[in-house]
C-alpha cells in the first residue's frame, strides 16, 4: 500500500527534479534534518549544505531542522563561525592570516557564540531568506521572502523584513495550543495518510479529537 513518498529518496518526485528531501544529502554531523523537509532549487537542490556557511565542528554549534519544512531557493544559514571577537578594540581577525598574527587567536570564550540554530516542524521559509546564528524558529512559522531572521520566531507566526518583524499570528492562541499538542508531524505515516484531508483543512474540532 502506498502511504506517501519515500522519505529516504533524494528526489521524491522525478517530475519535479528541483525538489529534494534534504536529510538524504547531508554529510556534516552538525546538521540534523527531519523527514520530508525539502529544499527547492532548479540549479541544484542537492546543494543545501553549501547554503550553511561558517559552520565549523570545533565550535560545536548545530543546525537542527524539523520535519515537513519547505525551504525555497537562495536561503542562507549563517552559523557561529562568522562571528568576530567583540570584546576588544578591534574586530579584525588577525589570527586567520598567521605569519605571527596567530599570537592573538581568540579563545571560544572571546567569541559571541549564540548556540544552535533550530527550525521547528512544518516551517515555510521563502526565497533568499538569511538566518543568523542561534535563532529559534517555532513550529508552523512562515518566513517571508528576502527576510533576515535576526531573532527568534514564535510558533505559527508570519514574519518578514530586514530585520524581521511579526506580521501576524496564523491562528488564535487556542488553535496554536492545539496544534502544538497534536504534533501531527510525529504521527506514523499511516495516520498522516489517513488524515491528509483533515490536515489540509481548518476543522479544529475534528483535529482536537486526535490529540
Amino acid at each position: 500500500m502506498i502511504l506517501g513518498p519515500d522519505p529516504n529518496k533524494i528526489i521524491p518526485n522525478e517530475d519535479i527534479p528541483s525538489v529534494c528531501f534534504i536529510k538524504n544529502t547531508i554529510s556534516r554531523p552538525n546538521i540534523i534534518v527531519g523527514d520530508y523537509t525539502y529544499y527547492d532549487d532548479e540549479n541544484d537542490p542537492t546543494s543545501f549544505e553549501e547554503h550553511v556557511t561558517h559552520h565549523y565542528e570545533f565550535l560545536g554549534d548545530k543546525l537542527i531542522i524539523g520535519k515537513f519544512c519547505a525551504i525555497a531557493k537562495g536561503v542562507e544559514f549563517i552559523m557561529n563561525g562568522a562571528n568576530h571577537r567583540m570584546n576588544s578594540f578591534t574586530t579584525y581577525p588577525f589570527n586567520i592570516f598567521k605569519n605571527g598574527w596567530e599570537k592573538v587567536t581568540p579563545t571560544l570564550y572571546d567569541l559571541p557564540l549564540k548556540g544552535d540554530t533550530v527550525v521547528g516542524n512544518d516551517v515555510w521559509i521563502g526565497q533568499n531568506v538569511t538566518i543568523l546564528p542561534g535563532v529559534n524558529i517555532g513550529d508552523g512559522a512562515i518566513i517571508g521572502a528576502n527576510s533576515v531572521v535576526s531573532k527568534d520566531v514564535p510558533a505559527y507566526h508570519i514574519v518578514a523584513g530586514n530585520p524581521i518583524k511579526i506580521i501576524r499570528k496564523r491562528y488564535d492562541d487556542k488553535t496554536i495550543k492545539i496544534l502544538q499538542e497534536v504534533k501531527w508531524w510525529d504521527w506514523p505515516k499511516e495516520k498522516i495518510f489517513d488524515n491528509l484531508e483533515l490536515l489540509c483543512s481548518n476543522n479544529l474540532e475534528k483535529l482536537e479529537k486526535l490529540k
